[in-house]
């Protein structure tokens, strides 16, 4: 076997068995399992009784009846005057009072309370009375049963057509709302892989250099072929534990709500290209080869275990302006400033894969953007070997750049 295959073999065989990476990939089963089963976790620790809503209806038409009871609320008709509902609610005997009356032919609402409503319970409240003045609205037009539903029911078909016969087709909105969802889910998947890897492969360097490891395993090979094998070996774990992740993922969306979350994720997979699939996997790929390569280079430069963590600012810098790019976008994917990071090699695998799920732009600048940073990944890495020769036995003091200097002045 090569020393480049034995090193390899060292390195993920020790990744793989260590206690960090099992208690990591518990710690994302245990935030998916979270995600996934939100609903039932919820419903054990925060169910509360249902709130009770006592509606003093002083309409001629019984507008009262128009609100619905939820699981939140509880929905009685107060027999008594608004000042006896406000009094009960007072003294805490009504969780909220709901006056209702007639201004000039529209349903007017106030609801008292004891404490402020929180937010859930206010926007609940709002769509109830909202949907019952509409009904009340209707009401008064006296207008048939089948008319109300008709004009309550009313919507407008909305179709997309483009004039330029030389233009594909748009997405559809259900196509760009799941493109944004899966690449939101994409980002926060590269990001927090990125910067566990990024950490560990510059802080492994440094640590045999710190150690003087390295300068024995110098000795019997060559600085590039243990370059070669750190990379190779952090990427084949980061694989492994991807691959580990996703299998955990699909199990708990399986047993999950008997399959019903899995479906709804199924679903959602439809809205999206095959296009899409290939490219943010490659994209997954190439960013995660660049921030492993320099993280290598960044962990050659220090001469101890120590200096890693600021060593890796500047990585971890371009990470999280992808990263917080990546967040804006997901609002509106159209900017100029998503245009322009899904372009840049530290960001592009991360805000890139957003721009082609959720907006209509052609697939040749997603190959351009491809192509930008597999060529940044190929020169870092030619240029990292290169350097990795000089500095990884080089022991310097000072910020990176005064190392890069002193790396560049002693070797040359």
């Amino acid at each position: 076997m090569s020393k480049f295959l034995l090193l390899v073999k060292q390195l993920y065989k020790q990744k793989v068995k260590a206690k960090s990476f099992m208690l990591t990939i518990l710690l994302y089963t245990v935030v998916i399992a979270g995600v996934v089963f939100w609903n039932n976790i919820s419903d054990l620790l925060f169910s509360d009784e249902p709130m009770q809503v006592a509606i003093v209806d002083e309409t001629a038409s019984d507008a009262g009846a128009l609100i619905v009871e939820s699981d939140d609320l509880e929905i009685t008709e107060f027999d008594g005057s608004l000042e006896e509902a406000k009094e009960q609610v007072d003294a805490e005997e009504l969780d909220i009072a709901i006056h209702l009356e007639d201004n000039e032919g529209q349903l007017a609402a106030t609801i008292y309370t004891y404490e402020p409503l929180s937010f859930t319970t206010q926007n609940t409240l709002s769509s109830q009375l909202d949907y019952a003045g509409k009904l009340y609205a209707v009401q008064q037009m006296n207008l048939s049963a089948e008319q109300a539903e008709q004009v309550l029911g009313a919507q407008a078909f909305i179709s997309y057509e483009l004039v330029n016969e030389q233009a594909t087709n748009g997405k559809s909105e259900s196509e760009k709302a799941a493109g944004i969802g899966v690449s939101y889910f994409v980002g926060f998947l590269i990001y927090f892989f990125v910067m566990t890897f990024l950490s560990m492969i510059t802080s492994d360097v440094a640590s045999e250099k710190g150690s003087r490891v390295l300068e024995v395993l110098l000795a019997t090979i060559k600085p590039t072929t243990h370059f070669l094998a750190k990379v190779v070996g952090t990427l084949l774990v980061a694989l492994t534990q991807l691959a580990a992740v996703a299998v955990v993922a699909i199990l708990l969306l399986t047993v999950a709500d008997g399959g019903a979350q899995l479906e709804v994720l199924q679903t959602l997979l439809e809205d999206l290209s095959v296009a899409y699939a290939v490219y943010t996997g490659a994209f997954l790929l190439m960013t995660l080869l660049f921030y492993l390569i320099f993280g290598a280079l960044l962990g050659s430069l220090v001469s101890k275990v120590e200096e890693a963590s600021q060593a890796l600012v500047p990585a971890m810098m371009m990470a999280l302006s992808g990263f917080y790019v990546l967040i804006t976008g997901s609002f509106n994917p159209d900017t100029m400033l998503i245009k322009v990071f899904s372009y840049l090699p530290f960001s592009s695998g991360m805000v890139m894969p957003l721009r082609i799920g959720a907006t209509d732009m052609p697939l040749w600048e997603a190959g351009l953007s491809f192509l930008v940073l597999t060529a940044t990944v190929v020169g870092l890495f030619f240029f990292t070997m290169h350097f990795y020769k000089r500095s990884v036995l080089t022991y310097t003091t000072g910020g990176i750049f005064s190392k890069f200097k002193a790396v560049f002045k002693h070797t040359t």
